[in-house]
């Protein structure tokens, strides 16, 4: 039973899928359609609380609402589908959570060299932000919620979404694309998109595309939570700027001019196909074709 099908295991009904969907993509749409009619800058409020709250708890008030948006997911699953998180996470009989971190470590390894590698070739473009105080409330903070943002987005995109969708459309590909797109709007309202305009929607959408494959492929979350969580952690750890939509007292600040470049496609073109192929590779991925593209038929199994 591939992971899509995973949602046959469930109590399964269309509209227990489609009420979370709506909702939460409501919420996110009413916020973006206030914040445009209501004409705000959203660095400049952003900018205001860290001064008047300081930027920690900014950031904690920002992060433990996904504790929220975890914990109702798992128990709408559980008592609602009532269908084992173990499913929603995997098609495997149990959670591997050696691939959670083989993908953590991995894209950590990743995050670090590329920031130091910029930080060696411009090291005009960075200034030394670290504060021993500040920056151990930082990385509580961070270990403690960042985990939770992460999988809670992984879980509903990859996870929820992917495998509601799927068995209501019958194939893989609407609900790959699907998903990918909504996950880059969603990101719409940060601060990025008004400083280097639309173009950086690629770079969302791509993420989410990567992520999804990496899900259909590995049937199964694992993989693209360690990712995720990685890319978020280190972030908001290493290096963050006034500009983005973590800004934290991070070990190093980016200061530079932000313009949309070739930054944008090189992770999406070149660093994630060869993220991709080292799964691929140590995984044994096969059939491609049907994994991305296949038909969801309900297993004869199940009643």
């Amino acid at each position: 039973m591939n992971y899509i099908q995973q949602a046959y295991k469930s109590n399964y009904s269309a509209w227990k899928y489609l009420l979370p969907m709506i909702g939460f993509l409501g919420l996110v749409l009413l916020n973006s359609v206030a914040l445009s009619y209501l004409d705000v800058d959203v660095e400049e409020m952003m900018r205001e609380e860290i001064e008047r709250k300081g930027a920690n708890r900014f950031f904690f008030e920002n992060l433990i609402i996904f504790v929220l948006f975890l914990s109702s997911l798992f128990i709408w699953v559980k008592f609602v589908h009532r269908q084992s998180i173990t499913s929603l996470t995997t098609s495997r009989n149990k959670i591997d959570w050696g691939r959670v971190f083989f993908a953590f470590t991995l894209w950590g390894s990743v995050t670090i060299a590329m920031t130091l590698t910029a930080y060696y070739i411009t090291p005009e473009d960075f200034v030394w932000n670290f504060n021993f105080d500040k920056f151990i409330i930082l990385t509580m903070i961070s270990v403690l919620l960042l985990p939770v943002q992460t999988s809670f987005e992984e879980y509903f995109f990859r996870g929820y979404m992917m495998q509601g969708l799927g068995v209501m459309v019958k194939n893989k590909w609407f609900p790959l694309i699907f998903t990918s797109v909504v996950f880059g709007l969603m990101h719409m309202a940060n601060p990025e998109v008004d400083k280097l305009g639309p173009v950086i929607m690629v770079y969302y959408i791509g993420t989410g595309l990567f992520l999804g494959i990496t899900t259909l492929m590995d049937e199964g979350l694992e993989l693209a939570l360690g990712f995720h969580a990685a890319n978020n952690l280190i972030t908001a750890l290493l290096v963050t700027a006034d500009w983005t939509a973590f800004q934290t007292d991070s070990i190093l600040r980016d200061v530079s001019e932000p313009s949309a470049g070739y930054d944008i496609l090189i992770p999406v073109l070149i660093v994630f196909p060869i993220v991709l192929f080292i799964f691929s590779k140590k995984y044994g991925w096969k059939n491609w074709s049907e994994k991305l593209f296949g038909k969801i038929s309900k297993p004869v199994d199940v009643n």
